[in-house]
């Protein structure tokens, strides 16, 4: 549902017209911030709605028939090629530089790579970026073995601002001031991942505060309201209710800020 928050802030600053230099994505920002650069409004909140209690989107059954919780060929072939089109053409032709982050089994470091096509093998990376530990597949391409970026880099503002990216958005899912527990699953992420020892020794299970302490003061910041307001309700309630959040915290950037960090 975090993501459905990442989709909202994308849609409404869309709607006015905001245009950046640059853009990235961990994870959900990789799979759903990429259709801020195909341009298309409204289009994550969507197919959300129509694919959420289908087995072959994002179920159990999925995984236990195809290694995946949701669905490789379902959502990185079948949506975006014959349900819910993602547009290619666009998405190429729209200046603004798009990356994902993915995690790098055997190293254990991240990976930030830039999709300029969007196609092809640029939805293998953007599905690596989101392929969550213990419910994914071990994602290969271009010689690589991949798994999701927030396992090495959740928030990559410190690599942009080296990119260049001086003046960022940071879409954050959860409080600025979010401390991340000991994984409860930890053993099991050990036993599930013990052919990468590089990537366990990360501390990919307990993370400082969710924004580091010395960002610059020009950086806007739009921080997800919290997760029960959500709880109780029917499911497409909760996913309306995600991106409705949106507009309640989103504050406009002034127009000379020019950069994007999808997280």
């Amino acid at each position: 549902m975090r993501g459905m928050f990442t989709a909202g802030v994308c849609d409404v600053l869309m709607e006015h017209g905001i245009t950046f230099d640059g853009a990235i994505g961990v994870s959900a920002g990789a799979t759903f911030g990429c259709n801020y650069k195909s341009h298309q409004i409204g289009r994550v909140i969507r197919y959300n709605k129509r694919f959420a209690r289908y087995w072959k989107y994002c179920s159990l059954r999925s995984l236990i028939l195809t290694g995946d919780l949701y669905g490789a060929d379902f959502c990185y072939n079948v949506i975006p090629n014959k349900l819910d089109l993602f547009d290619y053409d666009t998405f190429a032709k729209d200046p603004m530089h798009f990356y994902v982050v993915v995690s790098d089994c055997l190293i254990g470091e991240p990976i930030y790579k830039e999709l300029k096509t969007g196609h092809g093998t640029d939805l293998t990376w953007m599905r690596a970026s989101a392929s969550m530990p213990l419910v994914s597949s071990v994602v290969k391409v271009d010689g690589y073995k991949l798994l999701d970026g927030g396992m090495t880099d959740s928030i990559p503002l410190a690599k942009f601002q080296e990119m260049g990216y001086d003046k960022n958005i940071v879409i954050l899912t959860q409080p600025k001031d979010f401390v991340k527990e000991p994984d409860s699953l930890l053993k099991l992420m050990r036993l599930s991942l013990r052919k990468y020892p590089k990537l366990l020794a990360r501390p990919i299970t307990i993370s400082s505060t969710i924004m580091p302490s010395g960002r610059r003061k020009r950086e806007k910041l739009l921080s997800c309201i919290q997760r029960n307001r959500w709880e109780y309700h029917a499911l497409s309630t909760i996913l309306m209710s995600c991106s409705d959040a949106t507009r309640q915290a989103a504050r406009w950037p002034r127009a000379g800020w020019m950069r994007l960090s999808l997280s």
